[in-house]
């Protein structure tokens, strides 16, 4: 039914973020990893959607790639994945880099998503690992683990998430090292301050 849904960025919340179009507010539910990438307030976006009917209501759910709505959806074929537990997936890191994760059997790396045990991360991998198909992994996971390293220590010291991914998410791919990463992510959130 609702397949895009493009309009201005206009506010961002915990979980969500609220897209005028048409003179409507859409409340549109979003993982931690997409805040990372969008506009400032006033900006335009357009996200790939799902439309979730639930008893009492409707939820609709946004993904900057349409990768990132198909991977959504595969997720959800799995026993004991809905909708919430999907997005908080997809909120761990890159679409291509949990994609990786669940091909390079990296249960550590999905149990990451709060309400993700063991268990049901080896379903994930089992049940989705032949449906993936990545021409090259090696490398992207390391990066994803590296990331979580960063932004773990920077919120410790109180910098804000939703910086410090916005910050990772312009890195190079030359810089490998968790220091160099650690190091070029304090000088983009050190520039954004001034």
């Amino acid at each position: 039914m609702l397949y895009t849904l493009t309009g201005k960025l206009a506010k961002l919340a915990d979980n969500f973020v609220v897209l005028e179009n048409g003179g409507f507010g859409f409340k549109v539910l979003v993982s931690r990893e997409i805040f990372g990438l969008l506009p400032e307030l006033g900006g335009e976006v357009k996200f790939f959607c799902f439309l979730h009917n639930r008893e009492d209501s409707f939820e609709l759910y946004g993904f900057l790639e349409e990768e990132g709505l198909k991977l959504f959806d595969m997720l959800q074929t799995v026993s004991g994945v809905g909708p919430k537990t999907a997005l908080g997936i997809l909120g761990i890191d890159r679409v291509e880099n949990i994609m990786a994760a669940i091909s390079e059997k990296r249960i550590e790396l999905l149990t990451r998503t709060s309400g993700i045990g063991k268990k049901t991360a080896e379903r994930i991998i089992l049940e989705l690992q032949s449906k993936i198909n990545l021409p090259k992994t090696k490398g992207s996971t390391s990066a994803m683990d590296l990331n979580f390293e960063v932004e773990e220590g920077l919120a410790g010291l109180g910098y804000s998430r939703h910086q410090i991914r916005k910050a990772l998410n312009e890195l190079s791919a030359e810089t490998k090292t968790f220091e160099e990463r650690l190091k070029a992510t304090l000088k983009i959130l050190g520039k954004r301050k001034q």
